[in-house]
This record gives C-alpha cells, structure tokens and sequence, in this order.
C-alpha cells in the first residue's frame, strides 16, 4: 500500500504516522456485518420497514442491509429477539405462511412507527443514533482524501490538509458541545 513516497520530499516516518492514523480512523468507521446497533436502532428499522408492507426476518435483515449500504447487517440473533419483544409488546403480530412467520404492525406499531416521522436508522436524516451509513462512509471518503494528499501532495499541500483536517476536528467536538 505504501510503495512510493510522495514527491514532496517527505520521510518514511511522516508517511508511516498518517498511514496508521488513516487506519485507524477506517477501522473506527467500518461496520462489520452483525456487529451491534445503537441502543433502538433494530427496534426503528424493524418498525420503518414493516410500515411499508409485512416481511419475515430474514427479509428484514436483507432489507436493512441493502438499505445501508451494505454498513449494516444486524445478526439474527439481534433482529428475532427485537421480533419477539415487539410481538409481547403488541406492536407487531405473527401470521405463519410457508413455514415461515411474517410480521405485521398492529395499530399500536403503525401509532409508535408513525411517532419517528417516516425515519429509519440508515437515513442521513434519521435519529442521532441512525444515519448508519452516512458518518462512516464519510470519515472513510476523509480518511481516504487525506492519505492522496500525503501521498502524492507536496510538503505545501500536506500542511494545508493538515490545518483542514485539525479545523474540521474542531468543528466536530463544537457540535457535541452544542445542547
């Protein structure tokens, strides 16, 4: 991966220190297949997709994947227990058909999957906890900007990435402090 340096100039070391910061802010990012959810994120993505029209489990988990991107795979151990808690809540019911149970929402599910305003987890404009794909495809799309730069930027461009990159971390712990 790092088979030439860049033309500015710059050392192994400097080369060796942005690489594995770019690494390690990708493996931050990346969603790994059934790796966990935010606290409700199955609950709103099992309620967003049954208000479009019933689905069986493994349907939902398929949906939920495409839906992300691929960035989101919830495990079945994840998404059948959701099922169940929704089902003894009375948000969904069970129907049997081809040896397989499908979901529906009852009133009271369609009432708490009209209460998230038509959003789901994997929207840019869902829940804070949401937007699934959209924070870690764009901390990968910098990650990847900024190794480009250091690889084939000038000493010049590498001190402007830098300056950006330190602004936008800012910028980013100034939200968190907002109320």
């Amino acid at each position: 991966m790092r088979a030439s340096h860049p033309a500015g100039g710059f050392g192994g070391n400097n080369l060796d220190g942005m690489w594995q910061a770019v690494e390690e802010l990708r493996s931050r990012f990346e969603k790994r297949a059934g790796t966990r959810a935010g606290k409700g994120e199955v609950r709103a993505a099992v309620l967003a997709l049954l208000a479009e029209q019933p689905m069986h489990g493994y349907q939902i988990i398929r949906e939920i994947e495409e839906r992300s991107g691929g960035s989101w795979k919830p495990s079945a151990g994840s998404v059948y227990p959701t099922l169940q808690l929704l089902a003894d809540e009375g948000s969904i019911s069970a129907e049997e058909s081809n040896g397989r149970k499908i979901y529906s929402l009852t009133e009271a599910g369609r009432e708490e999957a009209a209460a998230h305003h038509g959003s789901a987890p994997w929207d840019p404009a869902g829940p804070v906890s949401g937007g699934v794909a959209s924070l870690p495809k764009a901390g990968i799309e910098l990650a990847q900007a900024a190794a480009q730069v250091g690889r084939t930027g000038s000493q010049d461009q590498v001190h402007q990435a830098v300056a950006v990159l330190d602004e936008a971390r800012r910028r980013l712990y100034a939200i968190l402090a907002q109320d």
